[in-house]
């Protein structure tokens, strides 16, 4: 059985109240949709296997008429919904705070995240925060990568690596051999 937390150890530490430069190590865990009926998602654990974020995907049967995705912390209090905009060309999905299920009171979105091209299938996506300076068409962050196969870099405006997504690297590989006898 794999551990669920990382198994790359973090060597650098903050100091008092000073914030870390180095990076989070996360591990995100596919959940199985087997118990509850329509829904699946993530659950994201920090190095300590402690829950810290989990994601809730109820827009699995029919995208325009459901809640979309729902980002938790590890309590299980909503802190980002992530819904889809219906008759989007780029496939665009718009990011509210908190849990936005209430549709007579529709809150202003944070973000909005786009596929990069309508004419090419690629998995790059682009994404533009609320707020930004107005009239500028450049994106805030750029996703560049594949997601099935797990290999993602998410890029601020100046094209610096904000963030990555690999896949899991065993760290002790265990052979068995069969033998017929």
């Amino acid at each position: 059985m794999y551990r669920i937390h990382p198994t790359t150890e973090n060597k650098c530490h903050a100091r008092g109240t000073e914030k870390s430069t180095c990076p989070s190590v996360l591990t995100v865990w596919k959940k199985s949709s087997m118990t509850f009926q329509g829904t699946d998602g993530f659950s994201v654990y920090d190095s300590t296997g402690k829950m810290v974020f989990r994601v809730d995907n109820y827009s699995r049967r029919n995208r325009c008429t459901t809640r979309g995705l729902v980002l938790m912390d590890g309590s299980g209090k909503p802190l980002m919904t992530m819904k889809p905009q219906i008759l989007s060309m780029h496939e665009q999905w718009n990011g509210f705070q908190g849990d936005d299920s209430s549709k007579t009171n529709p809150k202003t979105p944070v973000f909005s995240m786009r596929r990069r091209s309508i004419i090419q299938s690629s998995d790059e996506a682009e994404v533009f925060m609320w707020g930004s300076i107005i009239g500028v068409m450049a994106p805030d962050f750029r996703i560049d990568g594949c997601f099935r196969s797990r290999h993602c870099k998410i890029r601020d405006c100046n094209g610096e690596v904000a963030a990555e997504i690999s896949r899991k690297k065993a760290k002790h590989h265990t052979f068995v051999e069969r033998r017929c006898i």
